[in-house]
């Protein structure tokens, strides 16, 4: 038939008659609106034959879709090789994968951490590292805190160290994972892993974990743990912390450093510092602050630093707590 997306896009609302494509263009942005509606008034006539076919193919797609939002793309696959045969099945998901750009591995959404462990515990550090940086935060920390001990580091080393891995060998460890599954990654190396990666799933596991997790890092590569340290806490997550807390570290910072770092906050966090200072001292704070003036970008985050720096010594020590998701924060 040789027609474009859109030509089958315009020849579809053709066929759905105009009330059902009016709700259809309240859903599409203002350019989309804009190219369907200069390709409808190219169409001038849609053959019983074209009709058929554009209404077939997006029946198809809307079974495929419907299908991977049930079970995941292998249960679609499945299923519509069942319906249409090898071939038509692949040609739908071939086409539907391209525009909804399915991440690796997402079979294992709807998945139990514990099965992927079942999957993963005993395959190379390297190969957990992947699937786990393509996981949810939240699942991945639960399976990188049920890892043994001495994996655990190992692990967590290589997904913050993890930057571009090539679309065979996501699709290699696909197939281990889900044995039949066909890999529907594009040809562009695909970027996961790295810094930000770890630090969501170390955020979410127990206290234990994550303290061993750091100190065998700082031991292989304390530049790196210490960068994943920076990252753990931010200075705006001081508005996390309770007013205890915040008014122990209100005490152990310097004055012009807690200005300085109240320049680029937002007003929640100068709400909570405000609030666990006297009224004297929260008046004086916003006047010196006042006629401070502009300051360099680089000094606010510089001093954020610093308090945060503080935050964290005040945490190890035992001193302060910081709320995680691990469940082993609960003051008895």
């Amino acid at each position: 038939m040789g027609m474009t997306g859109k030509q089958k896009a315009a020849m579809l609302l053709i066929a759905l008659g105009p009330e059902v494509s009016a709700q259809v263009f309240k859903h599409l942005r203002e350019d989309e609106v804009e190219k369907l509606t200069l390709e409808l008034a190219r169409v001038r006539r849609v053959s019983p034959e074209d009709k058929e076919i554009v209404m077939e193919e997006f029946h198809q797609m809307a079974l495929a879709n419907d299908y991977i939002s049930q079970g995941g793309l292998l249960y679609a696959r499945e299923v519509l090789e069942k319906a249409l045969g090898k071939q038509k099945a692949a040609d739908v998901i071939g086409r539907l994968t391209s525009t909804l750009h399915l991440r690796p591995f997402d079979f294992a959404r709807k998945a139990d951490p514990s099965q992927i462990l079942n999957f993963i515990q005993n395959e190379n550090s390297q190969m957990i590292a992947l699937v786990l940086s393509y996981l949810d935060p939240d699942k991945a920390s639960l399976i990188l805190s049920s890892l043994p001990a001495e994996r655990q580091t190992d692990v967590a080393r290589r997904i913050a160290l993890m930057d571009q891995t090539s679309p065979e060998v996501i699709t290699q460890v696909e197939r281990v994972l889900e044995q039949k599954l066909s890999s529907t990654v594009t040809d562009d190396y695909t970027s996961t892993g790295g810094v930000e990666s770890i630090v969501k799933i170390l955020n979410g596991v127990d206290r234990g974990t994550e303290k061993t997790i750091l100190d065998t890092l700082e031991i292989q590569d304390a530049e790196l743990a210490e960068e994943i340290k920076k990252r753990m806490f931010v200075f705006e997550d001081i508005v996390g912390l309770d007013n205890r807390s915040i008014q122990r570290v209100i005490r152990d910072v310097e004055n012009q450093d807690l200005q300085l770092a109240l320049k680029a906050s937002s007003e929640d966090v100068k709400a909570a510092i405000f609030r666990n200072m006297s009224n004297r001292m929260a008046e004086t704070f916003r006047e010196e602050m006042e006629y401070m003036g502009p300051v360099r970008l680089r000094d606010v985050e510089e001093a954020q630093g610093r308090i945060v720096a503080t935050i964290r010594r005040l945490e190890e020590n035992g001193e302060i707590i910081i709320s995680r998701s691990g469940g082993d924060d609960i003051i008895v």
